[in-house]
């Protein structure tokens, strides 16, 4: 049993005396695996210990199993660790006692759960480490069982997990559940990919050290660059809409840097940009437009060495621990701030708007003591600006209210969006213009080459849609030229050529909220002077002169040009 974080704790802390308790609870108690029960225990409470959360639930995490599993009481618990870690046992062995049924709706199992942890975040973050070392372990349980948990974690705890913002825990969960849900796929999928992945990987340790030298010489100090490999899952999800084209998935292993500011973003982006040419409208720019659940970072696919088509994801470190953490990295930031501070309401969380819903809940439910008539208005009160539909796989989608098909579709990708000519809700046929409701099941009809229509921005709801449409409509009437090309703003300078120049105007243009769609750097035979390229959207007067002025200011600046793109 891995027991050397616990050496963190002194004598006499609440987590020593809760581990203390645990083992003598479940002293002679064997997992299904023959491993000593409090094993499980010390692991869960390890990984909330690694997340940084907070030794009340690190001391919840070792007694989860207390009360539902030997003789002593949450009235124990409570007597020798107090209410705060007692609730938050309560609320775990309530969760333990939540049963999953193919025959409810997943929606209304997602609900109830909500319900469950409204009062105290750490209850579900403590659940889910719990998950993850119980799906860890599944191989020790008779197949029906597997089968059982591993749904219900990839259609309740994973897509949970991504809503608090746990990115890697929620696939680490779907890949858990991959092998037992889809034995067959799996084995094909592993088989087929692992030379690709060793390939791959091989290739990007080959073009680190240039990106490596190419950040230094702007300035740039790059925390760490390496290399990730897209989870088997996802692989699979993504290769059922490529025909099950390996050649076609340019994100099997993307490189990864991580940066010191916002400003060093953008300027790293610059120098990809420099180094290798793009790839038309794959620059996703998460940072000015983070994704719902806080997901931030700037992602760009370029020509790169050999001509090979290779993906790069840019962030700062703190944008990197929220990616792994999610909520967990918020409630770490507050106990950094005051290590005292043991609220249960998680003060530094109320603000984010991706979790609004949550702390809105957890007022929600004071005005319904009774459970049913809660659920109920949630049904029809709550949820009013979000519902939450279903994929044919269950798959769970949360759209703002008033959302319609076409939403769903390029929610689900933009090339089935744009490629919608009808959709299917709970098996009936019905116009694009539909308004979505919680709990339907969305099925798109598809036509391979079908481009979308100008009236669908009369009725679509969502900002990723209405982006998407018009990308395609422009590409649409002019398609000899790329995105960046047909409207907007294009910058000429021209500059002398030092290190670090690159990364002035990026500073400039970070530091003014205006996002580069292209920016390219030439430098002269002689290497004395540069030509800068720079192509942003179509910027007001107000703006616009502001940048001017603070561009030529920039030491080394010759001369700065713009031109209309239309």
């Amino acid at each position: 049993m891995a027991t050397e974080w616990l050496k963190n704790y002194p004598a006499g802390s609440i987590v020593q005396k809760a581990y203390a308790f645990a083992a003598e609870a479940h002293q002679d108690a064997k997992r299904a695996s023959g491993d000593p029960f409090i094993s499980h225990c010390l692991a869960v409470a390890e990984t909330i210990h690694n997340w940084r959360v907070d030794e009340t639930s690190i001391a919840a995490a070792l007694l989860h199993d207390v009360v539902e599993d030997t003789e002593k009481t949450l009235t124990d618990i409570k007597k020798e660790f107090g209410e705060e870690v007692a609730f938050l046992v309560d609320g775990l062995t309530k969760l333990d006692n939540f049963k999953y049924s193919d025959k409810e709706v997943q929606i209304e199992n997602l609900r109830k759960l909500i319900v469950s942890f409204a009062q105290d975040l750490r209850v579900i973050i403590i659940k889910l480490a719990d998950r993850s070392h119980n799906m860890r372990t599944l191989d020790a349980l008779p197949r029906e069982a597997q089968t059982r948990i591993a749904k219900e974690t990839k259609d309740i705890y994973a897509p949970l997990a991504y809503r608090l913002g746990m990115q890697r825990l929620s696939g680490e969960l779907e890949d858990l559940a991959f092998p037992y849900l889809a034995p067959k796929e799996f084995e094909w999928l592993v088989k087929e990919v692992k030379e690709q992945f060793a390939e791959r990987q091989a290739y990007a340790e080959k073009i680190k050290p240039i990106v490596e030298k190419a950040l230094r010489t702007e300035g740039i100090n790059a925390i760490s660059i390496d290399s990730r490999a897209k989870r088997y899952s996802s692989l699979y999800k993504k290769l059922l809409r490529y025909e099950m084209d390996l050649d076609k998935i340019y994100d099997l292993v993307a490189l990864r840097i991580v940066v010191r500011n916002v400003s060093d973003c953008y300027a790293a982006l610059g120098v990809i940009h420099h180094l290798w040419q793009p790839m038309p409208r794959r620059f996703k720019d998460y940072i000015a437009r983070p994704k719902p659940n806080g997901y931030r970072s700037l992602h760009t696919t370029v020509f790169c060495v050999d001509n090979k088509i290779t993906e790069f994801q840019i962030r700062t470190s703190e944008m990197h621990e929220e990616d792994e953490l999610g909520i967990a990295a918020h409630w770490a930031y507050e106990q950094a701030k005051d290590e005292k501070r043991r609220q249960k309401n998680w003060v530094g969380v109320k603000s984010r708007k991706e979790l609004l819903w949550v702390e809105q809940l957890r007022n929600w439910q004071k005005d319904f003591p009774d459970q049913q008539e809660f659920i109920e208005s949630l049904k029809t009160d709550f949820f009013k600006d979000q519902i939450f539909v279903l994929t044919p796989e269950n798959d769970v989608i949360d759209l703002p209210i008033g959302s319609t098909p076409v939403d769903f579709a390029y929610r689900i990708h933009s090339d089935v969006g744009d490629e919608c000519i009808g959709a299917k809700v709970n098996g009936k046929i019905v116009p694009l213009d539909y308004e979505l409701h919680s709990r339907d099941i969305v099925e798109i009809l598809t036509q391979k080459g079908k481009k979308p229509s100008a009236d669908w921005l009369r009725f679509i709801k969502t900002g990723l849609a209405k982006n998407q449409i018009r990308s395609a409509l422009k590409e649409k009437q002019d398609r000899f030229r790329s995105k960046s090309e047909t409207s907007g703003l294009e910058f000429k300078i021209v500059n002398q050529n030092r290190p670090g120049y690159l990364k002035d105007v990026t500073r400039v243009l970070g530091e003014m909220k205006i996002n580069p769609l292209y920016l390219k750097s030439q430098t002269d035979a002689r290497g004395a002077l540069a030509a800068l390229t720079i192509r942003t959207e179509l910027l007001p007067k107000s703006r616009l002169e502001p940048l001017l002025v603070r561009l030529k200011k920039i030491p080394g600046t010759k001369e700065v040009g713009y031109k209309f793109n239309r």
